[in-house]
């Protein structure tokens, strides 16, 4: 019938996207990996009579050169959004010219730069691909990347999407579990940006602002999961716990009321049922890890509960990246190197479940999620409105610029009653 058929176009598409990934990284040069993340690998569509619809995807990036560490960590470091330090304008430089030394080699190990950047525009089209198939009456559709901290920019992300006709557009976090640092910060600076580059009303928009328990999101999670666990022999396969290892969060910020530890928990809930449904019931804890600086942050970090548990008489672990969508420096080699190594130590052993990456699951439901946003004409998700109980930013934070309808946070109206 016709639902049969337009789910089999569907996977056609969404197919075909992935032997297109697969293409891209084994053939493409640097030059045109470079180019695809700049323009989000999507500049086809420009050429279309109508003004695509703008999906952007909003990250934080990384450096993909060596010469692009310093200014990627100065940006980072002089950042009010994510961080505050005393003195931030002195020291934030100061601590980006003494890091980048040691963060140029973490990239030289890893293959000299992230590619955040090149996984991000294979996702992007896969999701393109879906979209416009699925949502033929917002077609066409054009995926956009937007980086806090590295090229593509935000204001690079804006100015193309300017030139490209574009009137509406959908800002979707690539962070599944909202945080006030990551998609919290990511917001805030699109908003702050549009209206320096006199952009405030050059498009309306609509916010992706968190998908952490969406079913096609928690399926693809438990289906890299599940290729993990091949690593094993069969007969360890139960014997491994799951280490899910998410970014940590400093103690000040989950005290302000910040949801991210509660949403990557929940994350962790639904892809373990998921997982049980499938026939795989393995023990699992969540843990953090990326710390930075001496105060206080969430806690157990990764290795440490793989050194406690190893005291507990377990030697086989599998760390699950719960919270990143892409390959980067915290997976290739904080968990690949660094953390491997420590296992190696302590006599146990520790592989790591595939990173999303070009998963055509993983681009489907990319796809699936934006589509049911457009579908129906969601502005955010309800707890986009409400401000953290501490929040440290109630000027800017949970703001939308030009929005698709009426918006106010629940603060306002209540200020205003």
């Amino acid at each position: 019938d016709n639902t049969d058929m337009a789910g089999m176009k569907l996977r056609q598409f969404v197919g075909a996207s992935g032997a297109l990934a697969r293409s891209m990284c084994q053939h493409s040069s640097t030059n045109a990996a470079r180019s695809a993340q700049a323009y989000g690998g999507m500049s086809a569509r420009a050429m279309s009579s109508k003004p695509p619809t703008a999906i952007v995807m909003m990250n934080m990036g990384g450096p993909s050169t060596q010469e692009e560490v310093h200014p990627f960590l100065h940006r980072l470091f002089t950042d009010r959004q994510i961080m505050q330090l005393p003195m931030q304008d002195y020291l934030g430089p100061w601590i980006a010219q003494r890091r980048s030394p040691k963060i140029r080699e973490q990239y030289a190990a890893i293959g000299g730069g992230s590619p955040i950047g090149k996984w991000s525009a294979i996702q992007g089209k896969m999701m393109e691909k879906y979209l416009d198939v699925a949502s033929p009456e917002t077609a066409p559709h054009k995926a956009y990347i937007a980086f806090r901290y590295a090229s593509p920019l935000t204001e690079e992300c804006v100015a193309q999407m300017k030139a490209d006709g574009v009137t509406r557009a959908v800002a979707f976090s690539q962070f599944p579990q909202w945080s006030c640092t990551t998609s919290g910060s990511s917001m805030n600076e699109m908003w702050k940006k549009l209206k320096e580059v006199g952009m405030a009303d050059a498009f309306k928009w609509s916010v992706l602002d968190r998908w952490h328990s969406h079913p096609a999101f928690i399926s693809a999670l438990a289906g890299r999961i599940e290729a993990g666990l091949e690593q094993f022999e069969e007969s360890d396969r139960h014997k491994v716990v799951l280490l899910f290892s998410a970014h940590s969060l400093p103690m000040r910020r989950v005290n302000a009321g910040d949801p991210y530890p509660q949403e990557v928990g929940a994350t962790v809930s639904s892809v373990m049922k998921v997982l049980g449904e499938r026939g795989i019931g393995n023990r699992y804890t969540l843990c953090w890890q990326s710390k930075v600086g001496p105060l206080p942050w969430l806690g157990p970090k990764t290795q440490e509960a793989m050194k406690m548990y190893s005291k507990q008489g377990l030697t086989h672990f599998m760390a699950v990246p719960v919270a990143f969508t892409t390959d980067h420096v915290e997976t290739l080699y904080e968990v690949d190197i660094e953390f491997v190594e420590e296992a190696h130590e302590m006599g146990v052993i520790l592989k790591r479940a595939p990173s999303f990456n070009g998963d055509e699951a993983f681009g489907e439901a990319l796809g699936q999620i934006a589509h049911e946003h457009l579908k129906t004409g969601t502005l955010c998700s309800q707890q986009y409105s409400l401000n953290c109980p501490g929040c440290v930013n109630p000027t800017e934070c949970r703001s939308i610029l030009n929005p698709i309808s009426p918006y106010a946070r629940v603060k306002d109206i209540h200020a205003s009653a």
